[in-house]
């Protein structure tokens, strides 16, 4: 099936009472009927729910629904898009090892992974995503994740995706992209030899803002990079927690399996099942949407490219971006997603821009119905130092728009009237 027809349907087949909406399993527990059963489900023998923190019917479509739109083998839920990316990370790092991270990722990825896991003992070094040239020579044999973002926030840059999956491939290293802002239904990073998927799914996936919550999925064939990895003991040994359980002895998908039954067991960053059902909804109209959102988006960048206020434009919809090429090769119909930049003279200016819009509102989310306007520099990257900054290209007079499913002329005329 396309994917669009996946969205809809895939793992649910209106068992039961005949239901066309997917039923929510609000409950924190189940009735095991008899001992046996509930033995042979912690024992893995028996495939079942346990508990709501590992398990939940309504969460189990959503997370089978969400590896096959991304083309992968199966997929965890969490409780929000941060925690999808600790999960991830911590799935294959400890005290002692190192990742690398792409300077231009989202500002709270940046200072969980290269501030936060530094007090856990993880460290992280740095590089170009959109070329890789430096990527290979940072790699050691403590190395166990590459972080980065197929479209970056609020940079609206494309990494070279096959490049790095290529040298993490050739290392027996871990890639892990954050898939956000492109979406499944622009862009499948699995296909193009990438190993792990994360998303917050309080974007897009919801829609309307509506839950905070994260994904991981990982592809199909991961485990033979797992098994028999000298990088990766934790996939190969014994697991003490579990009685000796060996993961690479089970046949299942591995990543997210062992992310579940050690990760989200211990430290419990779950999704609620209503937040689950939230998200299988709009999972359901994504592709509608994304549609809506990347043709206003290129129809605002086009406007700002050709206002004189505006010094640049960040959008690889637009034909005079560097990333042109790569969008239309590689994303679907050459859509570029809703999210784009752009500069203005200084930090005044682009407040005075950010007070003036009426339709679009002042918030620090992306990818709701509604349009948003955010200044990444005082809010989402905040915490970034201000030399970093404008190295990733986050500049004090940059302005992040998130467009929505409003008339894009109404769009326009609110950001004429606010520049002035």
């Amino acid at each position: 099936m396309h994917t669009d027809t996946l969205a809809l349907h895939y793992g649910y087949n209106q068992e039961g009472v005949g239901s066309m909406s997917v039923p929510l399993y609000q409950t924190t527990a189940y009735d095991f009927k008899t001992a046996e059963t509930a033995a042979n489900r912690f024992a893995l023998k028996e495939l079942g729910p346990i508990y709501t923190r590992l398990n939940n019917p309504t969460t189990e479509i959503l997370e089978t629904r969400i590896a096959a739109v991304e083309k992968g083998a199966a997929a965890l839920a969490t409780s929000s898009g941060q925690s999808a990316i600790f999960y991830a990370v911590v799935n294959l790092a400890e005290v002692g090892d190192n990742i690398l991270v792409a300077k231009k990722v989202y500002g709270g990825a940046t200072t969980l992974l290269t501030h936060t896991l530094k007090k856990f003992g993880i460290t992280a070094k740095l590089f170009d995503s959109d070329h890789a040239d430096d990527l290979e020579a940072l790699i050691d044999d403590k190395t166990k994740a590459i972080f980065f973002e197929s479209l970056s926030n609020p940079h609206v840059s494309i990494a070279d995706v096959q490049k790095i999956a290529t040298i993490a491939n050739k290392h027996g290293v871990v890639s892990i992209c954050d898939n956000t802002v492109a979406t499944p239904i622009l862009f499948n990073p699995l296909t193009k030899g990438v190993d792990v998927v994360v998303h917050s799914a309080s974007k897009y996936i919801t829609g309307q803002g509506l839950a905070i919550g994260g994904l991981i999925i990982e592809r199909n064939g991961l485990n033979d990079k797992l098994i028999a990895n000298v990088r990766y003991p934790q996939f190969n040994e014994p697991d003490e927690s579990y009685h000796g359980l060996v993961y690479a002895d089970l046949p299942f998908p591995l990543f997210t399996l062992r992310a579940r039954l050690s990760l989200i067991r211990d430290m419990g960053a779950c999704p609620a099942p209503f937040n689950s059902w939230l998200f299988i909804q709009g999972l359901e109209t994504l592709s509608v949407r994304m549609d809506r959102h990347s043709t206003n988006a290129l129809k605002v960048a086009e406007f700002l490219e050709s206002h004189p206020k505006v010094k640049k434009v960040n959008y690889p919809g637009l034909k005079s971006s560097p990333y042109h090429k790569q969008v239309s090769e590689d994303f679907k119909n050459g859509y570029a997603s809703g999210l784009l930049s752009f500069e203005v003279e200084d930090f005044e200016s682009a407040k005075h821009v950010l007070n003036a819009t009426k339709i679009f509102s002042v918030v620090v989310n992306i990818g709701d119905s509604k349009s948003i306007i955010t200044h990444p520099a005082s809010t989402t990257h905040m915490q970034v130092p201000h030399a970093d900054l404008e190295k990733s290209g986050v500049t004090l007079g940059l302005i992040r728009l998130s467009v929505g499913l409003e008339d894009a002329q109404d769009l326009i005329e609110d950001l004429a009237k606010a520049l002035g």
